[in-house]
């Protein structure tokens, strides 16, 4: 007959803690090789941090809340939250987000669910968004009593970009200035500045307007009307940069080597630079 034998405990491995440190450290180690199992080569969203601005859009197009603005930047938070099926992808108005196939962790749709109910309890608004108010005071009354009023300068009409057609005469070998729609709300010397010499101007919103439509009837405008100069005026807010690429990759699709040059509006109204491209 086998004599009965009693198992033998095995003491816990010395890491330098209590037994709770140890316990705690084993599971880890244990959750840790389980993720690693259940990963697999999949589809998941690709973010390009140098081109990203953080202006958001691409969060609430996630409706799994896969991605989070972290820093000012758009972050994939996790593998796990990640369909892969890119609805996020036409949302970016820069490119910043693509689709590659690597090694990642499974999607689960029912943490993903549970994430996105959080996500939408905590998500912080998008920066252009965000509320802020100035205090003018002495500021404001000395410029309303010192300041002449002075006629318009705007040399022609529509000015919406939706609205400008593809052939439009005062286009054509002219200065154009194409504006961010809060621009001229924000800088209060516009017409002085901008505007001064006859210069034509276009105006749009990268964020709330179709980013596609825009560089696609650019791209015509510049191929057929070949303007002399272009200049690009937008606000300091993420989403707004949107528009320069917009118009630069209208211009190169275009085949035009036309000078160009940005122009940033600060939210306070201020001139915060001038960059000639």
């Amino acid at each position: 007959m086998h004599k009965n034998t009693v198992p033998q405990r095995v003491p816990a491995q010395k890491t330098g803690g209590n037994d709770a440190t140890n316990l705690i450290l084993r599971t880890s180690a244990i959750i840790e090789k389980i993720r690693k199992v259940r990963k697999m080569k999949r589809t998941v969203i690709k973010i390009d941090e140098e081109k990203c601005t953080g202006c958001g859009l691409c969060v609430p197009a996630c409706v799994e809340g896969a991605i989070q603005i972290i820093d000012g930047k758009a972050r994939l938070v996790s593998d796990r939250f990640c369909d892969g099926l890119g609805a996020c992808l036409g949302k970016c108005p820069v490119g910043a987000l693509t689709v590659e196939v690597r090694e990642a962790e499974e999607f689960d749709e029912e943490a993903a669910k549970a994430h996105a109910r959080m996500a939408q309890v905590s998500e912080q608004p998008c920066p252009s968004a965000q509320i802020m108010t100035f205090s003018r005071g002495s500021e404001e009354k000395k410029t309303t009593v010192d300041t002449p009023r002075i006629d318009s300068m705007l040399s022609q009409w529509p000015i919406q970009l939706s609205l400008v057609p593809p052939n439009a005469p005062f286009i054509k070998k002219a200065d154009l200035l194409i504006a961010a729609d809060c621009v001229g709300f924000a800088y209060p010397n516009f017409h002085l500045d901008f505007l001064k010499g006859e210069r034509k101007l276009i105006i749009g919103c990268p964020k709330l307007d179709d980013a596609q439509f825009y560089q696609k009837k650019l791209e015509v405008l510049f191929k057929d009307l070949q303007p002399r100069s272009v200049t690009v005026v937008n606000m300091e807010v993420p989403c707004c940069f949107g528009l320069y690429k917009i118009v630069k990759e209208a211009l190169a699709s275009a085949g035009r080597n036309t000078p160009l040059k940005q122009e940033i509006i600060g939210v306070k109204g201020n001139r915060v630079s001038t960059e000639q491209k």
